[in-house]
């Protein structure tokens, strides 16, 4: 945690600096004079104490975590976009030593006075140099927004803006990059004078060749260091894997039978690369989602705890005991997994309230249409079909419409649930209004047959809230959003009670309270229910959407004004 906290962190303060660099690039837009202005922000921003020592340190610290992710990789069988970064991440300090060295360093030990009048100079007298400054910053640029989109990626909202971000991820480079050739227009007009030239080298204090030849020395010599760094990290990485190899292994069994040898210290999500095997991994195996999540047989001796991050994923998706991180999990003895999500799913896979099960609490209505068995029987099955889906898009497009999921359809009954994203109070309001808004489509629904029905279409409506399981159900492809528990049995029975008492809707007085709404206008009974010592108090509504229209949008969760 502490790690990937401090990589995050130092990545931030490194892609601000780039970010920064580059609006001041685009200052070229308005000529050389309005990039020396913003320059000075720039450099009163960076160069302070405070902002060096946090652009140093960030830089070294987020170096020394990338050789030592590198060395942590049991095998580099790694996704496109892993690879890229990865790469990316290795290339800036190649590019960048010489920069900063001409810039930063020749300033701090020969007085160089580092404008961009100067820097604009020096590329324009050796374009190579311009053209490696442009490649630094578009590589640093890119490495980036590909680390904040694979971190932002698993956030609810980061969907409703990822257009716009994309959208800054293109412009602000190709400002930059114009205002950069802009700039180099500027300077070759300038440069024709050779007054201007003589006066403007001086006034810089400009390097001479001695001071060049001396530079050059260092840069090497850094370039070796970084070179040799990386070198030393790829040769330790191999001499532990094949230590691991010869003298320590384990056996994983997939659910297609294959068992598949491979050294202690890799985490299942390695071992499933290393054999190409596909795997889902959102996060890039970073403990971040819970797209790798895999159920494991074992004997627990051979599974070390998890960590507190990944304790922390697996709590927010309800998983069971058995279930585990696939890129966290490093076992120390043989193990079978079954991987729980397909190797093709999103980052919206570890979005899905309730995941493989988490208790919360919710509400669950339920709807039974009467008298449709004995409609039915004067039908053909093709006009029954014809019928229910009518009927099902009227009371769907209710519960949508109020923010509820119509999850099952059962026969003429329908199943719905309220609270997968909100807090209770407004979900027993939005489960108030749809029931409402069911009766009324109903009857829409029901004058638009006319004489075809003996009596009008009736609903009886059963709504209760409490603690229910909250998961993922189905097999392949048909997966979908359900609950179960005693709280979706009680919702059952009291749509079941709207026979007896001849009324549109009987709702738990648990329900009415959250919602805001007081039961006394409505009578009220008492419901004996397995597993409570005390009797549900329950109420009995004639007109639903009576009672919808007088739901209050800020009522409190215990109905008290919000």
């Amino acid at each position: 945690m502490l790690v990937r906290h401090v990589r995050l962190a130092t990545g931030l303060v490194l892609f601000a600096y780039v970010t920064t660099h580059l609006l001041n690039h685009a200052c070229g837009l308005l000529g050389l004079a309005a990039m020396e202005a913003g320059r000075k922000l720039f450099i009163a921003a960076w160069r302070s104490p405070v902002g060096a020592a946090a652009l140093y340190a960030s830089l070294a610290t987020h170096l020394a975590l990338a050789l030592w992710s590198l060395f942590q990789r049991r095998q580099l069988r790694i996704p496109l976009w892993e690879g890229a970064q990865l790469m990316l991440g290795l290339a800036i300090p190649t590019l960048l030593i010489t920069h900063a060295i001409g810039t930063h360093l020749a300033s701090s030990l020969y007085g160089v006075i580092d404008s961009y009048t100067r820097m604009m100079l020096v590329f324009w007298a050796r374009p190579e140099l311009g053209i490696r400054q442009v490649l630094l910053l578009l590589v640093a640029w890119t490495h980036g927004c590909i680390g904040l989109h694979f971190w932002l990626r698993l956030k609810p909202w980061y969907g409703r803006v990822s257009p716009v971000l994309a959208a800054l991820a293109l412009l602000v480079p190709l400002l930059a990059l114009l205002g950069f050739l802009e700039a180099m227009r500027e300077i070759t007009e300038l440069a024709r004078s050779a007054a201007w030239l003589k006066e403007t080298l001086g006034a810089v204090n400009e390097l001479g060749a001695g001071q060049r030849t001396e530079l050059g020395r260092i840069s090497d010599g850094a370039l070796l260091a970084f070179g040799g760094a990386v070198a030393v990290t790829l040769v330790a990485r191999r001499l532990r894997n094949f230590h691991e190899r010869r003298y320590k292994s384990i056996r994983v069994t997939y659910p297609d039978c294959r068992r598949i040898v491979a050294p202690i210290g890799y985490s299942v999500l390695e071992i499933s690369r290393h054999a190409g095997i596909p795997h889902a991994s959102v996060c890039g195996g970073r403990g971040r989602c819970s797209t790798c999540r895999i159920r494991v047989s074992a004997d627990p001796a051979v599974l070390p705890p998890p960590s507190t991050q990944e304790l922390r994923v697996l709590q927010r998706v309800g998983a069971a005991p058995n279930v585990r991180l696939a890129c966290q999990l490093r076992p120390i003895g043989d193990l079978s997994i079954v991987p729980l999500l397909l190797p093709t799913v999103g980052a919206e896979a570890g979005q899905v309230p309730g995941g493989d099960g988490q208790e919360r609490e919710m509400v669950v209505l339920f709807a039974d249409l009467r008298g449709f068995t004995r409609l039915a029987e004067h039908k053909l099955p093709y006009d029954v079909v014809f019928f229910l889906n009518r009927y099902f898009e009227a009371v769907g497009g209710a519960i949508a419409d109020a923010g509820g999921i119509a999850n099952q359809y059962t026969g003429d009954g329908v199943m719905a649930l309220f609270g997968a994203q909100t807090e209770p109070g407004v979900a027993c309001r939005q489960a108030l209004r749809a029931s409402g808004a069911m009766i009324a489509r109903v009857e829409e629904f029901s004058r638009s047959f006319g004489a075809e029905l003996e009596a009008p279409l009736r609903l009886g409506i059963g709504i209760h809230t409490g603690p229910a399981v909250v998961g993922e159900m189905g097999y392949g492809e048909t997966r979908y959003l359900t609950a179960v528990g005693d709280t979706v049995h009680v919702a059952s029975r009291l749509e079941a009670l709207t026979k007896e008492y001849q009324c549109e809707l009987v709702v738990s007085e648990q329900v009415m309270a959250r919602a805001g709404l007081p039961a006394s206008e409505w009578p009220r009974h008492d419901l004996t229910v397995r597993n409570r010592e005390t009797p549900l108090r329950i109420v009995v509504v004639t007109d639903a959407r009576r009672l919808a229209d007088g739901v209050v949008e800020g009522a409190g969760a215990e109905g008290r004004p919000a």
